[in-house]
């Protein structure tokens, strides 16, 4: 068994049924198989001196925020607390995450314990991470719905990570509903194949693309007593912080007037966004940031959150046929002056 810290015991090997269905879900971790194969965990991930103080320094350090989710309309504050950090440039510019929210917290630096973990994570997975989206999951009632993260600013062929500090939450993992229907398994009519990952402090997701193709991702909640959790789930008084980094190939101007990059319209008809370097995305032509329905544009806020139900609905989406022209929209919604 791989060695933890002391305060945060590892997770047990229990089995558990599935509120959605009747399969019963094993526990996995380090060396099974995960998702499509591309996925995997990594336990102890930071220098045991940076994990001992991490969680306790990030609670102070971050700049948390509520975030708004979009659902056909503005929706309420997700459950748990957000802020958002990266790497801003000599002029000002920085990376985008675009992802169904009405307006996200606005993009800092990286904060001191948040570039520590951002240098450890680089070195494991070997390519760059620009940007981070911290989550505090503040009890067993916070969660993350399940979804595929959005890929539109993501460099293509990059892994996206979940760095976990505090208390021990469990990730579903749980394949897409079209591709469940093509398995020989007459059960997953009613039943998709889903794999349950405990994250325990100190461990990094690392979410290979085709198993964000494939499959859904997301945590669900615990509202079990906390006298019935275990040690490695109360730990930090059952709080968790998470931290999801990712290498973003779009960017925005210092007054984010100006959006350029993989997912904007500024890369030239015919060229291909795959095997590019940031520094080449960062020379592709800057065009006006895109707030609000803009009427008779058609790079609208609806054709970019379709975009987004498709890539979260079918395993085999077509990242060029709803990506590859890019999309200026920033704001999904814009707030009207009072």
């Amino acid at each position: 068994m791989p060695a933890t810290h002391k305060n945060a015991p590892s997770a047990g090997n229990a089995r558990t049924r599935d509120g959605r269905g009747n399969q019963k879900l094993a526990t996995l971790g380090v060396g099974d198989t995960l998702g499509e194969g591309d996925s995997s965990i990594v336990v102890d991930v930071l220098p045991q001196d940076l994990a001992d103080v991490a969680f306790e320094n990030m609670r102070r350090e971050v700049a948390w925020n509520s975030m708004y989710h979009h659902v056909r309309g503005p929706g309420g504050a997700v459950p748990r607390l957000v802020a958002v950090e990266g790497q801003v440039d000599a002029d000002g510019s920085f990376p985008i995450y675009r992802h169904p929210a009405d307006e996200s917290p606005p993009l800092l630096p990286f904060s001191r314990t948040v570039s520590l973990i951002r240098e450890r994570v680089q070195t494991v997975l070997n390519h760059p991470v620009n940007h981070v989206l911290i989550q505090h999951y503040r009890s067993g009632a916070d969660y993350i719905s399940e979804h595929s993260d959005k890929t539109i600013d993501v460099v293509r062929g990059s892994n996206i990570v979940n760095v976990s500090l505090g208390a021990q939450r469990v990730m579903t993992l749980r394949m897409k509903k079209d591709r469940a229907q093509q398995l020989p398994d007459a059960e997953t009519a009613t039943s998709r194949p889903a794999q349950r990952i405990p994250l325990p402090h100190n461990s990094m997701f690392i979410l290979g693309p085709e198993t964000n193709k494939k499959w859904l991702h997301g945590i669900n909640h615990d509202n079990r007593p906390f006298h019935q959790k275990d040690e490695a789930e109360r730990y930090q008084n059952g709080e968790r912080i998470s931290l999801t980094f990712r290498h973003i190939g779009t960017f925005l101007t210092k007054d984010m007037s100006m959006i350029y990059g993989q997912g904007s319209t500024g890369i030239a008809d015919g060229d291909t966004t795959e095997n590019v370097t940031e520094g080449q995305l960062k020379k592709a032509d800057k065009k006006p940031v895109v707030n609000g329905t803009n009427e008779g544009n058609p790079d609208t806020p609806g054709k970019l959150i379709e975009a987004f139900g498709k890539e979260n609905g079918q395993s085999d989406f077509d990242w060029d046929k709803w990506y590859g022209q890019g999309s200026n929209v920033l704001h999904f919604t814009v707030q009207k002056a009072e």
